[in-house]
Order: structure tokens, then C-alpha cells, then sequence
């Protein structure tokens, strides 16, 4: 089986491939040479997965890409208890709510930025429980068993936990070195990828694609 991951996010593509079962190919959108920009308008998770999902599958069907059984997507948010879900769909580049002008270009940059902002919200509160959750949208190509194919299948994983008074490790990526999962004292950028591949959100969310495939 040979699925599009909708995403050139180094990180993430390598987290995913090593969740999947024996069998199942996964490329990412270079691999396949999609090179559009997807404006992600969505406001849940659930309509920005959805977006790209059906953005690339479109993109294959009307380029006659053949040998591809199906396009999948996430989308995953920091919901922090203490903000009232904040930033959830806006987790990726949360930090540009101090200052809407400054844009960074660095994706280090980008993640060190947002670990800080999260940092100065929780400054001085007792309350630091969040969770991180990731919805996976999956389109499936025809086939003889399934001759109109799947429009849209949609999966989650939740994994709780709580911000830590400051950075910890340095492996991983976005939140991690601030992101302490419930059951441990170390934060994911401390915690061995194939602890964290085993526990994460988006590990609890590949689990549950692996099932509908």
C-alpha cells in the first residue's frame, strides 16, 4: 500500500514512518512533487486535516498519478486547560499573536518561539494540564471492494500531560522540550523517540488509521 503523507515536515514523516506496519509506503508531498501551498482555513483541526487531505488528493487525480492508494493529513493543536483550549488550531505559529507583523521563515526558529510564548502564558499558574490531540483526515482511491471510494475518514489521538516551568532536552521538535506526558517526570524532548513514538498523540492517531486502512 502506498499512501501520500500531506506534509514535507521532516520530523513528523519520520515519526510516521516508523509507526506504520510492514507494507505500507508513505510519501511525503516532494516525493510526489506537489508543490502548492495549501491555505489552511479551517477553524478546528478537524476542517484543517480535511483541507489538505482533499487538496492533494485532488492534485493527484487531476495530474493521473497512478499506484497511489490513498492521501492522508493532520492536523494537531496544544490545548492548554488554564486558556480555555488555547492555541489549539493555531498552535503552529502561535507566537505570532504578540506581534502579527514579525513572520519568521526559520522552522527552529518558529518552534523556539512558540515554546517561549507558552512559556510567559503560564508564568506564575498552578494549573499547567494540557493535552496535545492529532486528527488524521484520510481520503482512499476506488478499488473493486470499495468502487466509489471513501470520501472521508477521520481519526484522533489524545495524549495529556502538562507544561513544564522550562525547557528540558533537546530532542524531538515543536513543543516537546516543554511538553511533560502524563505517567512520566521527563519532558518529550527528554524521553527516547521510541518512547515517545509509543505514547504520543500522533502515535495514538496513527494507531487508529492503521486500522481503517
Amino acid at each position: 500500500m502506498r499512501l501520500v503523507f500531506a506534509s514535507n515536515n521532516a520530523h513528523k514523516l519520520a515519526e510516521v514512518r516508523a509507526m506504520m506496519p510492514a507494507g505500507v509506503e508513505v510519501l511525503s508531498l516532494k516525493e510526489i512533487g506537489f508543490e502548492q501551498e495549501i491555505d489552511e482555513t479551517g477553524l478546528t483541526l478537524e476542517e484543517n486535516s480535511a483541507i489538505k487531505a482533499k487538496a492533494v488528493y485532488e492534485w493527484l487525480l487531476v495530474n493521473g498519478r497512478l499506484g497511489i492508494d490513498g492521501v492522508f493529513a493532520d492536523d494537531t493543536g496544544l490545548e492548554i486547560d488554564a486558556l480555555e483550549g488555547r492555541p489549539g488550531v493555531y498552535t503552529a505559529r502561535w507566537y505570532r499573536e504578540d506581534d502579527a507583523g514579525a513572520v519568521l521563515n526559520d522552522e527552529m526558529m518558529i518552534f523556539k518561539a512558540n515554546r517561549a510564548k507558552a512559556l510567559r502564558e503560564l508564568k506564575g499558574r498552578a494549573d499547567r494540564g494540557c493535552q496535545f490531540r492529532t486528527v488524521i483526515s484520510l481520503i482512499r482511491k476506488p478499488t473493486p471492494s470499495l468502487p466509489e471510494g471513501k470520501e472521508l475518514i477521520q481519526v484522533a489521538g489524545i495524549v495529556r500531560g502538562r507544561i513544564a516551568e522550562s525547557e528540558y532536552g533537546e530532542g524531538g521538535f515543536g513543543y516537546d522540550p516543554i511538553f511533560i506526558p502524563e505517567g512520566y517526570d521527563k519532558t518529550f524532548g527528554e524521553l527516547p523517540a521510541e518512547v515517545k513514538n509509543q505514547i504520543s498523540h500522533r502515535a495514538r492517531a496513527i494507531e487508529e488509521l492503521v486500522k481503517v486502512l
